[in-house]
């Protein structure tokens, strides 16, 4: 048996009246008329209509019963107003989009566009195409109509323009009709113009969405750097439009796994995925296992496989893969990956038989995979495939206007999981701003948030006072320089780079211990900040990078120059 079809659609005050006595069986009547036919079984019909025409729709209602006694009909009667008022009508039947109860993942949703004014057609095709309404336009007529669609194949197809456009349907000018008067004969002409800027509450609904999903984006957190909100706006943008992988750049803690949940949460919510997130840290994929915990084994597939596994790619069908960590997958895997990114299609280890998952992938990395690539340890069709539309997030201490704000998600965090509130007093937050705004912050929001944490669990009666942030502040200083301790011995790379040089130790231990920084950092920025944290936090315009760049100099050394020393190892 099939799944359930509901259909939205408008009473026609003109063709659906077709008369009240036994006639009005030989006449098309739209909204009665889909309810007969032999291949589209309608479970719902909500049928919209007018105040004024509720006895009409009642009539309807109940001519539908002898038709088709199984469909449920349900009656909403909303208020237009002027029916020639784009932005009104448009603005009535967003309301009631947002009001009934429409499963896409279990029903099958078509929107009847026959029936209504031309005004209110093009609402509806619109309410479709932004998914409002997460349906297909369903048209109508005593004959083939061009574009129409039934249930059938309605599972499994993306939804598009359909072939008659929203307006062109075979209904007369109701708005004319219904007032009990011929049309007129040199017609009546419509000019509505798309362009939501013209509609200033439309733009306004249009908008408010726009900034609910990007607040949603930034787990509800009001950041103020321009950067990282223009990120996050085409980020939106692409997250709700396309289907293609995106990969997620940045340092380690810089926000990529919980970003990724996020833009899952948000293309679930509008219909667009209806599988679930699965997260998965590459890093924790060592050798036999990784093929098998990726692409799933057959029973027997190899010792110590005693039933059959389905995988992580086939537990993400219909959803989101996210894989961290992406540059840690070893070849093998990186090609499998590939075909299963383009074919959809993949063989799980030991089985003769390919396997289809339909995914979406979010990849993450704290590594430059082009530097990957060029030393052989990451494929290059692999990365073109996934590089379409990148993403690379900031560190924390690139965006210093956002600490407050992200200050102030972890403690209404810890509020929350602690059921009591948590708050600064005024000197502390004093104290601890200037610190955050300063320090180097290496591990990111997972340094912050252990920060807030703790001072949290210490805080007296719920209240930060200025002794729990400098214990706090010294706690981090400790960690921050065993983070730095210099090795005793150098890498080869900083070896390398240092060659035969004529320096004193002095000046050779020093370059030594900036080279082996500058390798260990994904920007110069951030080499940068790690090697000037203690001097940056008393100099009011900090330029970290152009500092470290003129050391460099020194020595004839640039950071390409230093990042191909990282890439050969």
């Amino acid at each position: 048996m099939g799944r359930p079809v509901v259909v939205v659609g408008l009473l026609g005050t003109v063709l659906d009246r077709g008369g009240r006595g036994p006639a009005r069986w030989e006449r098309w009547r739209p909204t009665v008329a889909l309810c007969q036919q032999t291949d589209l079984r309608v479970t719902r019909l909500e049928l919209v209509h007018e105040p004024a025409w509720a006895g009409l729709g009642r009539y309807i209602k109940d001519d539908i019963g002898v038709v088709s006694p199984d469909t449920d009909v349900r009656l909403h009667a909303i208020e237009f107003g002027d029916p020639w008022d784009f932005e009104a009508v448009y603005g009535a039947l967003h309301e009631l989009a947002r009001s009934l109860a429409l499963d896409p993942e279990r029903e099958d949703i078509l929107v009847h566009i026959t029936t209504g004014t031309h005004v209110a057609q093009i609402c509806l095709y619109l309410l479709v195409e932004s998914r409002v309404l997460p349906g297909r336009l369903l048209q109508t007529g005593p004959a083939k109509v061009p574009g129409a669609a039934g249930a059938q194949g309605a599972r499994g197809h993306r939804r598009g323009r359909p072939q008659g456009a929203p307006g062109t349907a075979e209904a007369p000018d109701e708005a004319s009709e219904a007032a009990g008067r011929a049309p007129d004969p040199a017609g009546r002409t419509v000019i509505i113009d798309l362009s939501l800027a013209r509609y200033d509450r439309l733009a306004r609904r249009f908008e408010d969405e726009r900034r609910a999903a990007t607040s949603f984006l930034k787990a509800g957190i009001e950041t103020r750097s321009e950067a990282y909100n223009a990120l996050i706006d085409q980020l939106e943008r692409v997250a709700l439009r396309s289907e293609a992988p995106i990969l997620l750049t940045g340092p380690t803690g810089a926000g990529k796994s919980r970003l990724a949940s996020r833009i899952w949460e948000l293309r679930r919510q509008r219909h667009l995925v209806k599988g679930p997130l699965v997260d998965v840290n590459c890093a924790t994929l060592r050798g036999d296992g990784a093929m098998a915990a990726l692409f799933g084994h057959t029973r027997g597939a190899f010792t110590g496989a005693v039933g059959e596994r389905r995988g992580l790619l086939r537990e993400a069908d219909g959803g989101v893969l996210f894989l961290d960590e992406i540059g840690e997958l070893g070849l093998d895997e990186q090609a499998m990956l590939l075909r299963a990114l383009e074919d959809k299609r993949f063989l799980p280890v030991g089985a003769d038989r390919e396997v289809q998952s339909h995914f979406q992938l979010i990849a993450g990395t704290n590594r430059d995979l082009g530097d990957a690539v060029r030393a052989g340890r990451f494929r290059d069709d692999l990365l073109a495939r996934i590089d379409l539309w990148t993403f690379e997030l900031p560190s924390l201490a690139e965006r210093p206007e956002d600490l407050g704000p992200n200050v102030d998600h972890e403690l209404e965090r810890q509020s929350r999981a602690s059921g009591r509130r948590i708050a600064f007093n005024k000197e502390a937050r004093a104290r601890f701003d200037r610190f955050a705004v300063a320090a180097p912050w290496p591990r990111n929001f997972r340094d912050l948030g252990g920060a807030i944490e703790r001072m949290a669990t210490l805080a007296p009666a719920g209240r930060i006072d200025e002794a729990t942030v400098e214990e706090e502040m010294s706690r981090l200083d400790r960690t921050w320089r065993r983070l730095e301790q210099p090795a005793t011995r150098h890498s080869a790379a900083a070896d390398r780079l240092i060659g035969d040089r004529e320096l004193d130790r002095f000046e050779r231990v020093q370059l030594a211990d900036v080279l082996e920084v500058c390798l260990a950092s994904p920007t110069l920025s951030e080499a940068g900040r790690r090697l000037f944290a203690v001097s940056r936090a008393h100099r009011s315009t900090p330029n970290d990078a152009d500092r470290l760049r003129k050391y460099l100099l020194r020595f004839d050394l640039d950071w390409d120059v230093v990042r191909a020393a990282r890439s050969n190892g």
